[in-house]
């Protein structure tokens, strides 16, 4: 670690007036606090881990339309999703890119396969201003001979049509972070919110503490100052630590009782007793687990959205990181955030799935490399299957809420890897509006991010010669897939600290400038950050990533002052 005792907090240099506060650094406050600071409102994003690390790194790593999201009639939800994936294909190309996938159609399948078919002309129909080619249908002898893996008992033939990957989800936040601090917004990572002190029905401080440093300071929030909280699954959990505060009242901790039993905050509040800031549950999240496996005896070329044979709940195998990513269940979670985890029940029953399908597979426990789990952040609905709940996200503001709301807080309720762009406009467009300024035109859409270049930019070409007598092409080529026109920033490192070079595990990609290029321009505070998040080590490695640590702890001594 750094000597974080000696070491200024973060904290410490936050000014005392902002336009926005916004809270929850995943992927959709990073997309808020991008937007809000691009159109010139004084910003500031506190997340209470690391960028990414919640919900937004533990997804499927998918830009997609949602295919199964039709099923429900949510038309409009499509038509964003699949604009939303043109667009990132489009401003994020090192990064989101084009993947097939088959659609294998069985007897017992949930659809029949006319419904399918049509299914899938409403989806190439919904996505007519794409760049990716249409689906095509598969009779069953040609399905055999591209697939002749798959279980042949009541197979009638497949569709293929085309989505698109995210490899590196927490490198995408990433990006959206660095965007919005170019635009002038402030980041901090491993800033916990830990009370929300209300005055007025207007939120005027924010208890925040460094959960590396412990440091604990009280930023007052402007009366004109609009509150926004993108903290996912975290979300009410961040509502019960309101507190009513009075001008000159003694600091309290943060509360640690609940709401009041009947749902509603007490009506004579006094300073320092608990006052959530909302008066009913907004989410009922559902926990996606996945497992990540080497490639095995009949793995796809391409990825495969099928069926699982014990209750037919549709899940992916995708190509990923060399490997395969296979997930994901769906299942109501009311468990601790901060520990979630794939249970043993989950892994095998996406073994089984997986075997069920490719029965040549034969997949073990003893096959599996990986395995991540992560709360949705879906919307609550009493009595609804978790399948069932809209992933459409809903913006609530809580000055309409009874019994005395809060005048300055927007929550999001929901939001996905894909449409975080859009949902972050409308949150921005929110935001003008309760401070009654006028609203910019909103640019992110025509805005690539920080890192964006395509395959036949020169850059890679000159990078290729200036570097490949030191560097392995398969080192550059990695870098590039990272970082995008970033990547020749993280090798010049190495110009004048050759031993920067070196791979941090023998025979990955990975080298020791990308350790120094996490701390200094990537907001790295701790080792799980670069090994799991800033590169791919903890799961190229196969031992979450322990076989690097004694190198990165080495150039973090040598070259960042790390103790």
């Amino acid at each position: 670690m750094p000597d974080l005792q000696a070491a200024p907090s973060p904290l410490r240099d936050l000014s005392a007036h902002y336009d926005l506060i916004v809270i929850g650094g995943g992927i959709n406050g990073a997309g808020v606090a991008r937007d809000a600071a691009q159109r010139g409102l004084t910003t500031l994003l506190l997340e209470k881990g690391d960028f990414g690390s919640g919900t937004t790194g533990w997804s499927t790593r998918l830009i997609h339309g949602g295919l199964r999201y039709l099923q429900y009639f949510e038309f409009p939800l499509v038509r964003e999703s699949l604009r939303e994936r043109e667009i990132l294909l489009r401003n994020a190309p090192h990064l989101v890119k084009p993947i097939q996938f088959t659609l294998p159609l069985y007897r017992n399948s949930a659809h029949s396969g006319p419904e399918l078919r049509a299914g899938m002309v409403l989806y190439d129909l919904l996505s007519y201003d794409k760049s990716l080619p249409n689906h095509r249908a598969l009779g069953r002898a040609e399905c055999q001979q591209l697939f002749p893996s798959l279980a042949t008992d009541g197979l009638q033939g497949a569709v293929q049509y085309y989505d698109a990957q995210v490899e590196y989800a927490e490198r995408l936040c990433l990006e959206v972070i660095q965007a919005a601090e170019v635009s002038g917004a402030t980041v901090r990572n491993y800033a916990e919110v830990t009370e929300v002190r209300v005055e007025n029905d207007v939120i005027s401080e924010l208890v925040c503490r460094d959960t590396l440093t412990q440091e604990t300071i009280a930023l007052k929030v402007g009366p004109n100052t609009q509150v926004v909280n993108t903290t996912g699954p975290w979300l009410d959990r961040l509502c019960q630590t309101g507190s009513e505060h009075q001008t000159g009242s003694e600091p309290t901790s943060p509360p640690q009782t609940a709401s009041p039993s009947n749902g509603h905050p007490p009506a004579d509040r006094q300073a320092g007793q608990p006052r959530p800031l909302s008066n009913r549950r907004l989410i009922g999240g559902t926990k996606g687990s996945h497992i990540v496996v080497a490639p095995f005896p009949g793995a796809p070329d391409t990825a495969l959205y099928t069926e699982a044979a014990r209750d037919g709940r549709p899940y992916f195998i995708v190509p990923w990181l060399g490997g395969f990513l296979i997930g994901t269940t769906d299942f109501r979670y009311n468990g601790d955030l901060d520990r979630v985890k794939a249970d043993s029940d989950e892994i095998d029953y996406l073994l089984e799935a997986t075997n069920a399908i490719i029965p040549s597979a034969n997949l073990t426990r003893a096959d599996v490399r990986f395995t991540y789990a992560g709360v949705r952040p879906l919307p609550y609905r009493e009595g609804k299957s978790a399948g069932a709940i809209t992933r459409k996200h809903i913006l609530h503001d809580h000055a309409t809420s009874q019994q005395g709301g809060v005048k300055n807080l927007l929550s999001l309720v929901g939001g996905k890897l894909t449409t975080h762009r859009n949902s972050s406009q409308e949150i921005v467009d929110t935001v003008y509006g309760k401070l009654g300024k006028p609203t910019p035109a909103c640019r992110t859409a025509s805005t690539a991010l920080p890192g964006a270049i395509v395959a036949s930019d020169p850059t890679i070409a000159r990078t290729v010669a200036t570097y490949s007598d030191r560097v392995p092409p398969m080192t550059i080529h990695h870098l590039f897939q990272l970082y995008g026109s970033k990547a020749p920033a993280v090798l010049a490192l190495g110009d004048t600290s050759p031993e920067l070079f070196a791979p941090l595990v023998e025979g990955l990609p990975d080298i020791k400038a990308q350790v120094i290029y996490a701390v200094q321009h990537e907001y790295a505070r701790t080792l799980t950050d670069i090994a799991h998040r800033r590169t791919s080590l903890a799961t190229l490695d196969g031992q979450y990533g322990l076989r690097a640590l004694g190198a990165i702890a080495d150039v973090l001594t040598q070259h960042c002052g790390w103790s």
